[in-house]
């Protein structure tokens, strides 16, 4: 292949090509970019490849390539693009890479490259992105590579490098990413940090840093992602992270962090996932995390103390708090004493008060027995001695069990019907609305068919935990469910205007113009993309038609029906997901769902 003079451009990437790469083929004298990635080749990476005078676009991800690269590559083309991730390549980098000094990618991700990283690349102020993570790079990163002006992505993660994060850092005025976890980085973070304008992502989990975090960290407002897990960072967090306001993930567990939890922190309008588990935190839970629409929420094994707030109170928040001995729900044992001991010194005025509570409680008791016994008749499908719902609230909630369960006897007030139930409207004592969703019973013939049981368990079961942890304007609110043997209700916000599918195949097409299917389309995309972007880990919804699609007062869009949702949970090694799906199935994409990566400048 090296006779074809004029042959410039050469491009076979995705197919099935195997075998070894023609080691003439770097020989032809014009050829300026080869794409061969995404095959099945095998074997070296030729010799040759040194020997391309014109090559500066080579892309060989995605093979079976092994060996070690040529050490002097890129001292005779001038090479711009250089991606050969996911093969085997071992060895060192060649220092000669950016000779020319017109080098821009550096991509060689998941490979065995062993030494350190050349000084030279140091000096290569034309790159904008060098990915190297996952290999089994040592040494200290070279000290000016830190502050190339024109780097945007700096990845490092997953290898075995040391050495400090040089104060070089504050000229990197371009950074949007740095991605260095999984290191054996020590020192202190630099203050020179607070100087980076455009960082989005600052990932350094799983290193050796030491030190307080730098006043100047809450200076960098375009901040998406802050994770400092598994350090050794003391001291308190710094002063004005309320300026975080783009933070959808901050994780700092597993430090030596001491001080009070900043009630800053509620002030932050898109975090998500928040973690400060593992450290030395005092004080109590500020009560403005209540504000917070958060999926992931640890604060456990600190040394917090007080009640907490009334949100963070119910049972599902049970493992958020878990080796804080002193936290309490309701009043602390404590402030109860201390209560007694106030109404000890007013004695003439309790035994009034005792006798207007036993009066009290007298007429409550005639009142509870007159109503049990009329709201007996209205529980569909209760069993004697099984009468007992659990409750667990997501919200703050202002009715009793009785109030819903008068509704579901008429079925005028079904507002819906699914594969995995029915939904009623429903009129509370307050005169608020909310939508209740009833599983179908498995009694009768259905208890006989264990995969329906199974199912309607697995619909109720997901939509408890997608729902139960999800705060978005784009995403239904679960209020609460309750439980009672193997029946499950689900109280949702009411949406007045029912589903998009109603109005669109329902007769009242007439009522959308336009201008507001724009708008609903994209309530809906931004609820969607708040699922598989925002949330920690990622949700993929896996039903999404226009059914699921409902719709507010003022024609707002939300998506619902969560009973075939997949957690996309990295950290298990796959997709932790429901075993049967009991709801309906819309469109589901083929293949298995990828996991989503963050939408950055990959």
């Amino acid at each position: 292949m090296g006779g074809l003079t004029k042959l410039r451009f050469l491009d076979a990437a995705m197919n099935r090509l195997s075998g070894e790469i023609p080691a003439d083929l770097f020989l032809a004298p014009r050829l300026e970019s080869l794409h061969l990635y995404e095959n099945e080749l095998s074997g070296p990476v030729p010799s040759t490849l040194d020997k391309a005078p014109a090559l500066n676009d080579l892309r060989l991800f995605s093979n079976r390539l092994v060996g070690e690269l040529p050490p002097e590559f890129g001292k005779n083309c001038p090479l711009k693009f250089l991606d050969l991730s996911d093969n085997r390549i071992s060895g060192r980098i060649p220092a000669t890479l950016c000779s020319a000094g017109v080098l821009e990618q550096l991509l060689i991700l998941n490979n065995e490259l062993s030494g350190s990283i050349p000084q030279e690349l140091g000096q290569c102020r034309t790159l904008t992105r060098v990915r190297l993570p996952n290999n089994r790079l040592s040494g200290a990163v070279p000290p000016d590579m830190w502050g190339l002006p024109r780097l945007y992505l700096l990845e490092l993660a997953g290898n075995a490098l040391s050495g400090t994060l040089g104060p070089a850092i504050a000229l990197a005025h371009n950074l949007s990413q740095l991605l260095i976890s999984d290191n054996h980085f020590a020192g202190v973070l630099p203050a020179h940090v607070g100087s980076l304008t455009r960082l989005v992502e600052l990932s350094a989990a799983n290193n050796g840093f030491s030190g307080p975090l730098p006043a100047s960290l809450a200076d960098v407002s375009t901040l998406a992602r802050l994770d400092l897990r598994n350090n050794s960072f003391s001291g308190e967090l710094p002063h004005g992270v309320r300026r975080w306001q783009k933070l959808t993930q901050l994780d700092l567990a597993h430090n030596r962090l001491t001080g009070n939890i900043p009630s800053e922190l509620g002030e932050l309008p898109v975090l998500n996932s928040l973690d400060l588990s593992n450290n030395e935190f005092t004080g109590g839970v500020p009560v403005q995390l209540e504000s917070l629409k958060l999926s992931m929420f640890n604060l456990s094994n600190n040394r917090l103390a007080g009640n907490l707030p009334p949100l963070f109170s119910g049972d599902i928040y049970d493992d958020s708090f878990l080796g804080n001995p002193a936290l309490c729900r309701g009043a602390c044992p404590g402030a109860r004493r201390a209560a007694a001991r106030r109404h000890s010194l007013v004695g003439s005025v309790e035994s009034v008060l005792t006798f207007a509570v036993a009066i009290l409680i007298l007429g409550v008791a005639w009142f509870w027995y007159k109503y049990r016994s009329q709201s007996q008749h209205k529980r569909r499908g209760a069993e004697p001695g099984d009468n007992k719902w659990v409750v667990t609230s997501f919200h703050k909630v202002e009715f009793e069990e009785e109030d819903l369960l008068g509704c579901l006897d008429d079925e005028n007030n079904v507002v819906g019907t699914g594969a995995a139930g029915k939904v009623y409207r429903a009129v509370l004592g307050n005169d608020d609305v909310v939508a209740v969703k009833k599983l179908w019973g498995v009694g009768g013939a259905a208890a006989k068919r264990k995969d329906i049981k199974d199912g309607m368990k697995d619909s109720f079961e997901a939509e408890v935990a997608t729902l139960g942890r999800i705060r978005h304007k784009n995403i239904v609110k679960l209020w609460c469910c309750l439980r009672s043997g193997d029946r499950g209700l689900l109280v949702y916000e009411y949406m007045p205007n029912g589903s998009l599918g109603d109005l669109l195949h329902g007769g009242k097409g007439g009522l959308l113009d336009w201008p507001m299917r724009r708008r609903i389309m994209v309530d809906a995309a931004e609820g969607l993309s708040y699922l598989h972007h925002d949330c920690a880990p990622p949700i993929v919804h896996r039903d999404v038609k226009s059914n699921n699609i409902l719709l507010d007062a003022e024609f707002g869009a939300k998506v619902a029906d969560f009973g075939v949702a997949r957690v996309m949970d990295d950290n298990r090694g796959g997709p932790n997901a429901v075993s049967a799906i009991a709801g309906s199935c819309g469109y589901i994409a083929p293949g298995e769902p990828p996991t989503v990566l963050y939408p950055g400048l990959y």
